[in-house]
């Protein structure tokens, strides 16, 4: 690849992931500090998440797929959320904020497809080349959560207290509107798809894959990516919140961690897979969802915080160890002609309806565990999730019998 293309295509990944790092982590925490919202309306505000995971497909399809270079269209979204984020910057009340944050998400989940359309594009051999790309994805989404805690002090406690958090909206609108701008000079990546051919929605959302469910093993995969989806939502709505009213220094510098151990253990998988097969591999996963949301039951501010740093390290196993397993996984099921829709098909089960039904329980056990007096039962917010976890994980070991080893390219 071209070096002045390979340091455009890294900047632009860099920036897309900073772009969301730098107000999605503390989002909880600021619209608890500074819009005092309720468990359900947090729900609803992260639920817009999902909500852009299940349109964004249409938009890829519809429109980037058929009719327009897809880095025009990421330019276009971009420019476009800078100015929903200065709103949200400007928002003092979760019912003037919500539309907001609706519009932007529906606008940026398609821009998570396109950075990587544009990226693929520029390759002849993605296997090879895209992860020393991606990574700066990664590295974008630490370097927010660095300057927020570390530079900036907006996550401190007084900065929480002084309303500072709202400065995430306006840094990462800054960011959107440079990228935006950056984006028409990226690698011309023109539409996929003639503009005549017919769409078919089935192939848009992946459903054309729901033949493979008849498989009975990709059936309890199916069923279990979408109930691990609801430990996740506890971590994305509540993690941040939680260690900052405990009083940990730095919370969103400290829960980088997080996205440093996702790098270091996705080298880990061909490892596993080759020697332990899916199943052992996965289950792992999920064990390691039980095993941080008790590290978080039970860590605290003080003597026991290595407890909540293990908890966010375990991120890495989390996230590696279940998702990008069974991303694997799906694609050695599906075969040649289904892994495009087999892939939606999973990001439409676990982003879309697994997210939402997650976050409308977190929101739900949130409310009924705050407390009186102020703050929330942390201990127990935190037991649920670890409960369910551990439930999938036991479900998935007593019926999933699928004992292939697929093929990392790795």
């Amino acid at each position: 690849m071209n070096p002045t293309i390979r340091i455009k295509l890294s900047f632009m990944m860099f920036l897309e992931f900073f772009i969301w790092g730098a107000w999605f982590v503390t989002l909880g925490t600021f619209l608890a500090s500074n819009l005092t919202a309720s468990g359900s309306q947090t729900a609803a505000v992260f639920s817009t998440q999902s909500w852009g995971a299940i349109i964004a497909p249409f938009i890829i399809g519809l429109i980037a797929d058929r009719y327009f270079n897809a880095e025009k269209i990421l330019g276009i979204l971009h420019l476009i959320g800078a100015v929903l984020m200065y709103q949200m910057y400007n928002a003092s009340d979760i019912t003037v904020f919500y539309p907001y944050v609706f519009v932007y998400m529906v606008l940026y989940m398609p821009t998570l497809a396109l950075v990587n359309s544009v990226s693929f594009n520029q390759m002849k051999d993605p296997e090879k080349e895209f992860s020393t790309i991606r990574i700066w994805g990664t590295l974008g989404w630490i370097a927010a959560g660095l300057l927020i805690s570390y530079y900036f002090h907006w996550d401190s406690q007084e900065g929480t207290g002084a309303g500072l958090l709202k400065n995430t909206f306006l840094m990462a609108g800054i960011a959107s509107l440079v990228l935006g701008i950056f984006s028409f000079a990226l690698p011309k990546t023109p539409p996929k798809v003639a503009s005549g051919e017919k769409v078919k929605v089935s192939e848009l959302l992946g459903l054309d894959a729901l033949k493979l469910l008849k498989d009975k093993n990709f059936l309890i995969f199916f069923v279990s990516s979408i109930l691990i989806c609801i430990p996740l939502a506890f971590y994305y709505q509540n993690a941040n919140l939680f260690l900052s009213t405990i009083g940990v220094d730095n919370p969103t510098g400290k829960m980088t961690i997080g996205q440093a151990s996702e790098v270091l253990f996705l080298l880990f998988i061909p490892i596993f897979f080759k020697k332990f097969g899916f199943k052992k591999t996965i289950l792992v996963g999920m064990l390691a969802w039980a095993l941080r949301y008790v590290f978080f039951a039970y860590g605290n501010a003080g003597e026991l915080s290595f407890m909540l740093i293990l908890g966010i390290a375990l991120h890495g196993i989390c996230y590696d160890f279940f998702f990008v397993s069974g991303q694997i996984y799906t694609n050695s099921k599906a075969g040649e002609r289904f892994k495009s829709s087999a892939q939606g098909l999973i990001t439409l089960a676990t982003y879309g309806i697994g997210m939402l039904i997650g976050f409308a329980i977190a929101g739900m056990i949130k409310d009924n565990y705050a407390l009186t007096e102020g703050g929330f039962d942390w201990k127990m917010i935190w037991i649920i999730p670890a409960i369910i976890a551990f439930v999938v994980f036991i479900l998935f070991a007593l019926f999933f019998n699928d004992k292939t080893k697929p093929e990392t390219n790795a």
